[in-house]
């Protein structure tokens, strides 16, 4: 069996107001998104960077799509998690784990965004 490098191809972060969650996530990280209807549910999909790697993001509103902060963490790669910690909060956000130093991988930090999930921040240290 071949395992890939990066298993991770795509994430969806469940979120229950559109328009709420956009703001936030183009504020806090300064990504662009292009919204859509996908089998009937509301989804909005973070531009990809030609030649960029990565898993792709997307935010999801529909029944299936609840926000929480238990089960599996996405951890968000950063320029400067200290400037998305103070943008985070000033979205609404609250800091739930301050930036740590995590050795040979840079820094961590977790948020919980405007929609009740916890999200991880990652950056490399410098």
């Amino acid at each position: 069996m071949v395992v890939p490098a990066n298993p991770v191809v795509h994430a969806e972060i469940p979120v229950t107001n559109m328009d709420r969650a956009l703001r936030f996530y183009s504020g806090v990280l300064g990504l662009e998104f292009e919204r859509r209807k996908v089998d009937g549910y509301d989804m909005a999909f973070a531009t990809r960077w030609a030649g960029a790697t990565g898993a792709s993001l997307a935010l999801a509103c529909g029944d299936v799509y609840v926000p929480g902060k238990s089960g599996p963490i996405l951890y968000l790669d950063v320029a400067d998690i200290d400037a998305v910690l103070v943008r985070a909060e000033a979205a609404g956000g609250r800091i739930l784990y301050p930036k740590t130093h995590a050795g040979e991988a840079g820094f961590i930090a977790e948020i919980e965004d405007s929609e009740g999930n916890r999200m991880g921040l990652s950056a490399e240290a410098g």
